[in-house]
């Protein structure tokens, strides 16, 4: 399998856990960047290969050293789950090799019909889940993604290493995360009424908060953001991916916007509080196992054209300020319904 963009990856991992319980004697092959590994460990039956996109698998002799590479692993199907144009080459070749091979229906007329701002069909779209499971379906190999199968496929709680307690202190407290970015400002709670959540949240002494991020802009605001508050530790530069991925599986809820944090946190079995603005759960990236109750969305009575994009990148003249309609008092109440 062929996949990239970190959100993308996380999608990935519910369904691969579903499909080695359900199919045992299976061996699944994975081929990712080398970051995204951590991602994979521990699921029974996988192996993880890397891939080299700025040397040995670069441009296209490097897709058919890709080929040549994955082909020695003597697989019998691929399933692309990404389909993009270097998965689609790598797809093909083994196609004509007679392999089997499926690729994933992103959807993309659906979801221009969603985010189009005259005649919106505004209806429900498949899950990204639904829709890789619908590939592995198409190999012959059907999938239960329903939570009585995989409700109870989430990893266990990581043992934090005291370099991650030494941080955020050994207390007995609920252990509340938030990831305020995200890769489109029309997908980012404006910050002074995250500071009002994060305000009305601390006043229960029993809450942490911690703040997740990257980038020099971002963790600079996150510092500002964690010096003003009791209770509350900027996690951003602090700690290397891997001990992040521990860190958020030890939640007891994540606040993100609709960003690759929310679906971390739900692959690790969080519940996940997700803030949708030029973006809307119904394109299909709900995070896994999540109820529509958990994605707060701006108000779409205030502005009907919602949603205006499947990933956040376009930007509506006048829609600036419609996630203002998603009060905070609304984010505190969800978040404490999950403690």
């Amino acid at each position: 399998m062929r996949l990239s963009a970190m959100g993308d990856v996380a999608m990935t991992v519910p369904v691969l856990r579903a499909f080695v319980k359900q199919y045992p004697t299976v061996k699944i092959t994975v081929i990712s960047r080398p970051f995204f590994k951590p991602f994979f460990e521990g699921i029974p039956n996988l192996d993880f290969f890397a891939f080299d996109e700025k040397e040995r698998h670069k441009g296209f002799p490097g897709l058919l050293k890709l080929y040549s590479d994955v082909k020695k692993l003597k697989i019998d199907a691929f399933a692309d789950l990404h389909n993009v144009l270097r998965s689609k080459i790598v797809s093909l070749l083994f196609a004509l090799s007679g392999k089997k091979r499926a690729t994933v229906d992103k959807g993309r007329e659906e979801k221009k019909e969603l985010t189009r701002t005259e005649n919106k069909i505004f209806k429900q779209l498949p899950t990204m889940f639904e829709r890789h499971a619908k590939v592995f379906e198409e190999l012959g190999f059907p999938l239960d993604l329903s939570s009585r199968s995989v409700g109870t496929d989430f990893p266990e709680k990581a043992v934090l290493s005291s370099d991650i307690l030494e941080i955020i202190g050994n207390e007995n407290k609920k252990l509340i995360g938030i990831a305020p970015f995200a890769q489109y400002d029309s997908k980012v709670y404006p910050l002074d009424l995250m500071k009002e959540v994060i305000e009305k949240l601390v006043q229960n002494p029993a809450n942490k908060i911690l703040l997740f991020g990257g980038g020099k802009k971002e963790i600079e605001i996150l510092d500002s953001i964690a010096e003003s508050f009791e209770n509350v530790i900027n996690m951003a530069g602090k700690i290397k991916f891997q001990q992040e991925l521990q860190l958020i599986s030890n939640l007891d809820v994540m606040l993100s916007m609709d960003s690759g944090n929310a679906h971390i946190a739900a692959m690790l079995g969080v519940k996940v509080i997700t803030l949708w603005g030029s973006t809307h759960p119904y394109a299909g990236f709900l995070p896994f196992n999540q109820s529509l109750e958990n994605a707060l969305t701006a108000d779409r009575n205030k502005y009907p054209k919602l949603p205006t994009s499947v990933y956040g990148n376009k930007i509506v003249e006048g829609y600036e300020d419609a996630m203002r309609t998603i009060s905070p008092e609304k984010i505190v109440n969800s978040i404490q319904s999950k403690l």
